[in-house]
């Protein structure tokens, strides 16, 4: 039962996370791209502080006890001056952390924003998706091992995205070439966040990368859009939504949901972000794609699923095979 509530929980991420493409091309009819992401991750941010407040009540006392104790040694003085200076240092490597990934996390989601405007949400979901087979790929740079899923996985995707977005005067539109850029960008983070993550605390590393994607956004908007007020408010319930429930919200439930959930579950339920998202964008926005443009992206979905999946399928047909032979 707990395993099935983890599963319930990821869907509700993952239909959380698709539906933000419709949300994402809704707000950009009142606010320049730049915009929208500006303000979103900025409340993104701002609705993670409680998650960080009680998360950090423990280890406030914690480190209160730890002083009070120092302050009775003998030694407590120069104790507790190491203790500082070492805290300092680790507040400026979470500092210097955050902010190489709210760079990578900008680039992608200006990528993913500017290429709504030229492109659907259906097929902007599915490009975006991509990056869970870039990501070994890349990590080939780095000397990482990678399956033959891996390489089975990025055929199939290949194939896929030729299906979904190459026409057939070998021409690709100007916003699936901008979310593909964006796959990279947000394949580039995730090897970054998976980096830091091992040093840093995540809800910590999430608000510095979104405050600093925030920030960026907003001295971009200011730089080539013209921001109103009044755009701000016919896109608030958007942005209200790519804010609080696509960064915030889902974010908490997507930790909470895998912490119980079995790896292959988590993989398979937050892969159907991009069906989801091909979903909503027929029913909210209208937007229909050709049978070529859908075969092109069940060959994709085919390919990420096997990337992500293929150490967990290929252990039990070996078991299988085994046991046939011995029987």
């Amino acid at each position: 039962m707990r395993t099935l509530k983890s599963d319930f929980i990821l869907l509700f991420v993952a239909t959380i996370w698709g539906l933000a493409f419709v949300a994402q091309r809704m707000g950009m009819d009142h606010v320049g791209p730049y915009t929208f992401n500006g303000i979103r991750f900025a409340l993104g941010a701002f609705s993670l502080l409680p998650l960080i407040i009680i998360t950090k009540k423990g280890g406030g006392k914690k480190t209160e006890k730890i002083e009070d104790d120092l302050c009775k040694n003998a030694l407590s003085k120069r104790a507790l001056k190491k203790d500082r200076a070492d805290n300092y240092d680790n507040i400026k490597s979470n500092l210097k952390g955050g902010i190489f990934a709210g760079i990578a996390l900008f680039a992608g989601a200006s990528l993913q924003q500017v290429g709504l405007v030229y492109t659907t949400a259906g097929k902007a979901g599915f490009i975006t998706g991509l990056y869970v087979v870039i990501v070994p790929l890349m990590g080939l740079l780095w000397k990482d091992k990678t399956s033959a899923g891996t390489w089975i996985g990025a055929i199939l995707a290949t194939i896929g995205l030729y299906l979904l977005s190459v026409t057939e005067s070998m021409t690709i539109s100007y916003g699936d070439l901008l979310e593909l850029a964006g796959a990279f960008c947000f394949a580039v983070h995730v090897h970054l966040v998976g980096k830091l993550g091992t040093r840093m605390d995540t809800l910590t590393l999430s608000f510095i990368q979104s405050m600093v994607c925030s920030a960026l956004s907003i001295l971009a908007a200011l730089i080539v859009e013209t921001i109103t007020f009044e755009g701000i408010k016919m896109a608030a319930l958007p942005i209200l939504y790519g804010g609080f429930f696509s960064v915030g919200i889902a974010y908490s439930l997507q930790i909470y949901g895998q912490k119980t959930s079995h790896p292959a579950h988590a993989s398979i339920l937050l892969s159907l972000e991009s069906v989801i998202a091909a979903i909503g964008g027929w029913i909210i926005l209208g937007e229909i794609l050709s049978g070529r443009s859908l075969l092109g992206c069940v060959v994709m979905m085919t390919g990420m699923l096997m990337s992500q999946l293929y150490p967990y399928i290929v252990p039990k047909l070996s078991n299988s095979t085994i046991k046939c032979e011995n029987n």
